[in-house]
Formats: structure tokens, sequence, C-alpha cells
């Protein structure tokens, strides 16, 4: 990859002296052999979302001549995924990949680095991590608890789940036994669903058993994998309680430290690549998936616009209790909802005007996208 050369040949060059540029070879002289451990929160069979770490360890080796190696392992074989933050807390292992806002019950501060209900989509939430002042702002507060943040890919835009029986109103959403975690799962609690916590992998027979309603995991390419489409029919979207879902590298802030200037902006430069690729292949992959689900009998649906705008609603009075009760949420939250504000002006005014009226013609002409 030729930005890959690039990288490799001026990353000391970028992180040192203005001008200076060094070969590859010359700093892997000059540098420390360094090897660390990534516990992953994500199972291999997810390939595009584990496989960020296994982009990110590819190319610190490329850019550092190998002499920076980092081995990528997935949920389980270090510490189980949902541990994954305590490890690097601990320096079990001295990084992680994963979604942040698994460790809500700790903090709900942590959940607005990833995904929260009516939060940013996928080009929103880059444009306030990289220009807008999120990352050195939830640094402030990830720094505090022991970890370094970088962002390390995105899901993109996540459905709503998948349903056994369709949802035509509130009245249906009473009683519904709906796998959903973290705030999503909050505001389904106050349309009186019996929101439930399962692993992926126990998905698939909690569904068929009828042990829960309803399930929610990622996006059309993540679920098909799982199986979902084969005991639940009806496929919700909007996935409104996680516009995206941004995952990270989090570093022990010892181990972080420790670390070459050189070697920090390697590391920086790794998680963008990772993130960039992460967010093309669930576009591209995701865009295939749903025109095969659709094909094999799974009925797409959309949420009723009730049920959307009263789980706005109670999303507000939910928002404004953790705003009282939570100063670093607080300060988050202003700054991540500032910036969804300009943003949606903006994409009103420009995409979103030029997508809608190519949705249009597309439908007019009733010619699908994509073919």
């Amino acid at each position: 990859m030729q930005r890959r050369s690039f990288l490799a040949k001026t990353a000391v060059g970028a992180a040192g002296a203005a001008g200076a540029t060094l070969a590859a070879p010359a700093m892997a002289q000059s540098l420390p052999t360094i090897r660390w451990r990534l516990a992953s929160s994500f199972p291999k069979s997810l390939d595009t979302i584990y496989g960020g770490g296994e982009v990110l360890s590819k190319a610190v080796s490329a850019m550092t001549g190998g002499k920076f190696q980092i081995s990528v392992h997935a949920g389980g074989e270090i510490v189980p995924g949902l541990q994954v933050l305590d490890a690097v807390q601990a320096n079990t292992v001295e990084c992680g990949h994963t979604a942040l806002y698994y460790f809500f019950g700790k903090d709900p501060t942590w959940a607005l680095a990833s995904a929260v209900p009516f939060g940013l989509n996928t080009r929103q939430h880059n444009a306030w991590w990289y220009q807008g002042g999120g990352a050195a702002l939830f640094n402030e507060f990830s720094q505090k608890n022991g970890v370094h943040s970088l962002m390390l890919g995105n899901t993109t835009g996540q459905m709503g789940g998948w349903f056994r029986k369709e949802i035509k109103s509130l009245e249906d959403l009473k009683g519904l036994k709906f796998r959903i975690a973290g705030l999503g799962g909050q505001v389904f609690a106050k349309l009186g669903v019996v929101t439930q916590q399962i692993a992926g992998g126990d998905l698939y027979p909690a569904l068929e058993k009828g042990t829960i309603d309803a399930a929610e995991w990622v996006g059309p390419y993540d679920d098909e994998k799982l199986g979902l489409q084969k005991v639940a029919k009806f496929y919700y979207y909007p996935g409104f309680f996680e516009g995206c879902t941004a995952a990270h590298l989090i570093v022990n802030n010892k181990a972080y430290e420790a670390l070459p200037a050189e070697y920090k902006a390697v590391l920086s430069a790794a998680s963008a690549e990772a993130t960039l690729d992460m967010i093309a292949k669930y576009d591209a992959r995701n865009a295939v998936a749903i025109k095969r689900l659709v094909s094999t009998g799974t009925q797409l649906r959309v949420f009723p616009r009730p049920v959307l705008e009263a789980a706005y609603r109670e999303m507000q009075g939910i928002y404004a209790q953790l705003n009282a009760g939570n100063a670093d949420f607080k300060k988050m939250y202003d700054s991540y909802f500032g910036s969804q504000a300009d943003q949606i002006a903006w994409g009103r005014a420009n995409e979103g005007t030029f997508d809608n009226f190519m949705s249009a013609q597309m439908q007019a002409a009733n010619k699908p996208a994509g073919k």
C-alpha cells in the first residue's frame, strides 16, 4: 500500500523535529523492540470488527520495521470480552480493542465515546472525535481512569434488531423480551420492554427457543453470520439507539507513556488506518448482505413513528438525570450533542438533500441502488 509505505518512511519525522525524515531502517536501528498483547472484546468469527485489531497490528509492524509488535487475542483467550477495560487498567495486557459502551455500568460517560441513543452517525462521530475536540476531551476522562484512548473502527449505522412478530404500535412492545444493553436498554425499558443482556453467541438459541422475542446485534453482515434471520423474520430499522458504534484501542497509561514519541505517532496513524478500513468494509459488506437477506425472506420494517417519538422523549429524561448526577458525563454530552446540532444542519443542506433526491430517482425508476 503506497500510503503505508509513506507512513513507514515518515513516521519518525512527523513525530520529531520539523522537516526531519528518516528511512524505516534507520528508525528500526535506533528505537527499542517492544512486544505488546492486545485483548479484543470480539470473537474471530466477526471478522470485520475483530479484524480492526489485526489491521492495527500489521500497520504498526510495517511502520516500525518489525520493532513494535502487537499480538491480537480474541475475546476469551486472555480475558472475557466484557473484562477488557479491567485488564488494561490493571496492566494485565498493555492494550485492548473494545466498544467502550460495554462499560456504561461503571460510568455512563464511557458510552459517549462509542454510541448513545439518538446520537452521532459515523461521519458526525468522526468529525467530533478528530476535529471537534472529542478525542482530547474524552482522554481527559479515560486517562483519569487508567487508559489512553484511540478510535479503532466503527460499525457504521446499526439496525434496530430482529423481531419474531411485527411491531405496529407502542402496545406491541409491552412485555416484549428484547436482547439489548446499555442506554438503549434503558430507553426500551421505559417503553415497557423486558430487556436482557445476552452474549452474541447465545442469541440464536435464545431466539429459537423463545427465551427472548427479539434481539439486536450490529447490522446485516454480522447478523447474518450469527444466523438470526433463521429464527426471526422481521428486521427493523433505524437503529436509533446506535446511529453508529465506534470501537476503540485503549492503552494502559503507563505503557503508553513509556512509548517513544515515534511509536506513539505510529500507533495513532495505524489506528486511523484501521478505522477507515473498518468503515469501508462495513459499508460495502452490509450493502450486499441486506440484499441477500431480503432475497431469502427477511422482512424489512421501519419502527412506527410513535415508537421513535416516544423513545426520543423518554431518552431526553434519561439524559437529564445523567447530566444532573455526573459532571464528566455532562461535559462530554454538551460537546457531543453540540457537535451533532452543527453537523445535522450542514448535512440537511448538502448530503441529506442529495441522498434523498437520488433515492427518489431510483425508486421512480424501480431500480434498486447498486444495480
